[in-house]
């Protein structure tokens, strides 16, 4: 009987925690931690992340401010934003949604967050810090998958854990996170290059899947008892929700759930711990800020 890795419960209990925290500092005298994002256009998706973080940050407590930027600035503007958000006092971490326009070279934004206010850590220098296992900010989705494999108590020591691509900001950083002392997994990164697939796929007792293709992963690529971490998330019409779309991941849960010891619902799985991860970066930047232990 497969078991659910519920994000969406785990996230409830972290906010909690994180906000029995603010409340406490807060009464002590301290400002509410400050937590600010950019978003530059009217992405969907992008606007539905922000909103979430939004309402998250007044869930814990913080205090929550958008910077929305027309689809049209230079590149030029939205280095001077980020130079004035890096020199605000009052702004303890910030976070630049991507995607940007296709004229602005998102590198060099990333790369101009100062390194201690970069709560997504995507900085070349924070990124650097995390692969020599040095204090860093993690980036949040990884943080957050390794969160829920912590959390649930799942065996990860000497396991073969598979992850389904390498991107910065997801298979990259989580493979790097799971080789590390800790959770101590032989980790193998499969790509669109990767040969044999689905055979190194069914070796896996962790498959972390975040290759950002709809219903990727079928049954035939899965062995029997494997724990299943879903990553992707994609909106799919569909005339039949209020919304007119559904929700659906990199794995084909219908016919691979059954094999799986545990696995994770999408949505409700690992996208409510990726904001949480972004609340508890934010709350790390803010306790440095203001010296707090």
């Amino acid at each position: 009987m497969v078991q659910i890795l519920d994000g969406k419960a785990m996230a409830l209990q972290i906010k909690e925690e994180i906000a029995t925290e603010v409340r406490n500092l807060t009464a002590q005298g301290f400002r509410p931690p400050h937590l600010a994002a950019v978003i530059v256009g009217d992405n969907g998706a992008s606007l539905s992340y922000i909103t979430n973080k939004e309402k998250t940050c007044h869930e814990v407590g913080f205090t929550s401010s958008v910077y929305r930027l027309s689809e049209r600035i230079s590149e030029k503007e939205l280095l001077e934003t980020i130079e004035f958000m890096n020199n605000d006092p009052e702004i303890d971490g910030f976070m630049i949604q991507l995607p940007l326009p296709k004229h602005i070279n998102e590198q060099n934004v990333i790369n101009a967050i100062s390194p201690d206010k970069d709560v997504d850590g995507f900085t070349a220098i924070n990124i650097g810090r995390m692969v020599l296992g040095e204090e860093a900010y993690v980036p949040a989705t990884p943080m957050g998958v390794c969160t829920l494999l912590k959390r649930y108590g799942i065996e990860t020591a000497g396991k073969h854990c598979v992850v389904l691509g390498r991107s910065n900001i997801v298979g990259t950083p989580v493979a790097n996170l799971l080789s590390r002392k800790g959770f101590d997994c032989t980790v193998t990164i499969c790509h669109s290059r990767t040969q044999n697939l689905a055979d190194i796929t069914r070796q896996a007792d962790i498959l972390i899947a975040a290759i950002g293709k709809p219903e990727f992963v079928t049954a035939d690529m899965v062995k029997e008892g494997v724990v299943l971490v879903d990553v992707g998330i994609h909106r799919i019409p569909d005339e039949t929700k209020k919304s007119g779309y559904r929700i659906i991941g990199d794995v084909k849960h219908s016919e691979v759930d059954e094999h799986c010891s545990w696995t994770t619902p999408v949505p409700g799985g690992t996208g409510p711990l990726t904001v949480c991860s972004l609340i508890e970066n934010t709350l790390k930047a803010y306790k440095r800020n203001n010296k707090i232990q």
